[in-house]
């Protein structure tokens, strides 16, 4: 899977647009900045309040979940204009000419009738809201807030019917987006017929397979199957609603945000040098060094993609000058993209936590151990063929190795910043993100000037792109996944599982090839929301730890980015680096091997995670909270 364009663009850049476009793109750009600050400013402010004045900013918490609400719908928005909603990227084998502009035609269909859809169901949701005399911090009517959803969805519809005029006849292809939106409306009067049903999912995943994006795809299976129990569609807004504004989920946008101000300013290239210096003298330490590297700033920006985007022009030369074969260091640039998803303060981390319903500090705790092996798997392979390359070795400088790594210690110590704000109960776990954001900007304007007040619009503006399509992502994911449980599919996997499987042993096995495809052709914050709530009650009925269940699921996900045809590292290599697929396929096979092995090694040795979090806290670990 990679985002829905014919070409990635580095860190978020906007795909060419027309250029009345890029003027409103560039409005919406400033006011999802403008709304991110904020984000930024009330749980530092809180913080920084409680900390010397001794209380905090009234209302705060309840203003940052609404305003997580307006970033999620607004970056959509901004990813819809820039085409960087995830989708898989089939439309890049389909040939070119009628077959390809058929496809796209039908994806712009399928995205204008189910994003309409989802306006005319969150405007249901708001009309109901407003019967109500709930208000917000300020005095602000509920329903004011919401109203950025049926707004949203709607202007997506807009823009997605009007980017469907690429054909020899723009108008005619933008009237036939509006009519599938009109004919998707019109069937809301119509009683659900099975057959009706059954071809509205088929056309879903037929749009799917020739690149529909992910999200419009799960709300319009997640609308048809509410529409044939007879259950109000509105369901899907009102769960993305309350995804949207719970109490934890703002950490991953203002996460975000830091991740994408050290990645636009001069972290990696501080970093490179201060691991470089460190492992530089050892047999294979450059192979060693981009590990630990794409490891660590994978950690900061909780996406593999950005990784590979920001780092790999910057890696993969820095391999081959030091006599590292091409397909090698194409291999380890794109396995090392996806290390560190273990480590804190990562994004998914904190979302299965939220999710499973496991405390997210043990989450972390349990996780360290299985991280570091599999980042030492890859450092050891790395060592290996850079002894068989016979790769030079720079001698080992103790001044120049302290004075690179002095010179990195702001960068590094973003994640520091996190955990001890979180451990020490100062700061929640979003006032902690807003307090990392704060610290990032602090370093990369003030300290080291990489970044000016000029170019934070456009930073914010990227970083909103990513969090919108992740957050709208979530939202109708869990939409589909509350259908789910109406249905009780949960309780009918497990008593069919434990009636089938009878070993905890087996049950993980089947567990580990499961997750490996499907995080192959899932994004993983979609797969997280979707799965955890199936593979829980699971976890439960065999008797494993859930923090145990939890690292096992999430390491899983992160050897599903390498596997083939359709994981994500391998598209999004090929795109940066201008390889054939199949070239990285190859490249990246001996990875996936030995990260599997670490999968093992995680999920047949469960002291490996749970006896690092007995050790720390002392205990088994406790029962999370619930989702707001």
């Amino acid at each position: 899977m990679k985002p829905d364009s014919s070409e990635t663009p580095i860190l978020g850049e906007p795909s060419p647009g027309a250029p009345a476009e890029s003027v409103v793109s560039r409005i919406e750009g400033a006011a999802v900045g403008i709304l991110l600050l904020a984000m930024v400013a009330l749980p530092a402010g809180e913080t920084l309040a409680r900390r010397f004045l001794g209380q905090g900013i009234a209302g705060s918490g309840v203003l940052v979940q609404h305003l997580t609400l307006w970033v999620g719908f607004l970056g959509a928005l901004l990813a819809s204009g820039a085409e960087r909603h995830l989708a898989l990227s089939t439309a890049e084998v389909i040939p070119e000419g009628w077959p390809r502009r058929s496809a796209s035609l039908l994806t712009r269909m399928i995205s204008t009738a189910v994003c309409a859809l989802l306006a005319y169901a969150s405007m249901k949701l708001v009309a109901a809201e407003r019967g109500s005399d709930r208000t917000l911090p300020f005095g602000i009517p509920f329903w004011w807030s919401e109203l950025i959803m049926p707004i949203g969805a709607g202007l997506m519809a807009l823009r997605s019917a009007w980017r469907s005029g690429r054909g020899r006849q723009p108008w005619i292809d933008r009237a036939l987006a509006l009519a599938a939106a009109g004919a998707a409306l019109a069937l809301g009067a119509v009683s659900p017929s099975p057959w009706v049903v059954q071809g509205l999912l088929v056309a879903l995943v037929v749009g799917f397979l020739v690149g529909t994006p992910v999200f419009i795809v799960m709300a319009g299976i997640a609308m048809a199957l509410f529409w044939r129990d007879a259950t109000p569609i509105a369901a899907v807004p009102t769960n993305t609603f309350s995804l949207v504004t719970s109490a934890t989920l703002p950490a991953i946008p203002l996460l975000t945000v830091a991740g994408y101000v050290l990645a636009e300013g001069g972290a990696a290239r501080r970093l490179v040098r201060a691991y470089k210096g460190i492992f530089g003298w050892m047999p294979g330490g450059v192979a060693v060094m981009a590990a630990f590297v794409c490891a660590i700033f994978t950690t900061f920006t909780g996406a593999s993609g950005v990784t590979i985007l920001a780092l790999g022009g910057l890696i993969l030369p820095t391999l081959v000058e030091e006599g590292y074969p091409e397909g090698f260091s194409l291999g380890l640039v794109t396995a090392a993209g996806s290390l560190g998803l273990l480590f804190p303060p990562s994004l998914p981390v904190i979302l299965y936590g939220v999710v499973a319903q496991v405390p997210i500090d043990h989450l972390f705790i349990g996780g360290l151990v299985p991280g570091l092996l599999m980042v030492v798997l890859v450092a050891a392979y790395g060592i290996a063929v850079g002894v068989k390359a016979k790769a030079p070795r720079q001698a080992f400088h103790p001044r120049e190795a302290g004075m690179a790594l002095w010179g990195a210690k702001w960068d590094l110590g973003l994640p520091g910043l996190v955990i001890v704000a979180i451990a020490s109960g100062y700061a929640t776990i979003v006032e902690a993100s807003a307090l990392g954001v704060a610290y990032a900007l602090l370093v990369e304007m003030g300290i080291f000037r990489d970044l000016s007040l000029r170019d934070l619009p456009r930073v914010l503006a990227h970083a909103a792109t990513l969090v919108g399509a992740v957050v709208i992502l979530l939202g109708v994911a869990l939409g589909l996944t509350n259908w789910l449980v109406d249905a009780e599919i949960p309780t009918q996997l497990v008593a069919w599982m434990t009636a089938h499987v009878k070993s905890p042993g087996l049950f993980l096995l089947a567990l580990n090839v499961a997750l490996l495809v499907l995080g192959s052709v899932l994004e993983i914050y979609s797969a997280i929301i979707v799965l955890a709530p199936l593979v829980a009650p699971l976890g439960v009925a065999y008797g494993i730890e859930p923090i145990h269940l939890g690292v096992v699921f999430l390491a899983n996900l992160e050897l599903g980015f390498l596997f083939p045809p359709m994981g994500l590292n391998l598209f999004l290599a090929a795109s940066r680096f201008q390889k054939p697929l199949p070239y990285l396929y190859r490249r990246a096979l001996p990875f996936l091997a030995i990260m599997a092995v670490g999968v093992l090694l995680i999920t047949y040795l469960p002291p490996i995670t749970t006896g690092v979090v007995r050790m720390v806290k002392g205990g088994p670990p406790a029962a999370g909270a619930a989702i707001p």
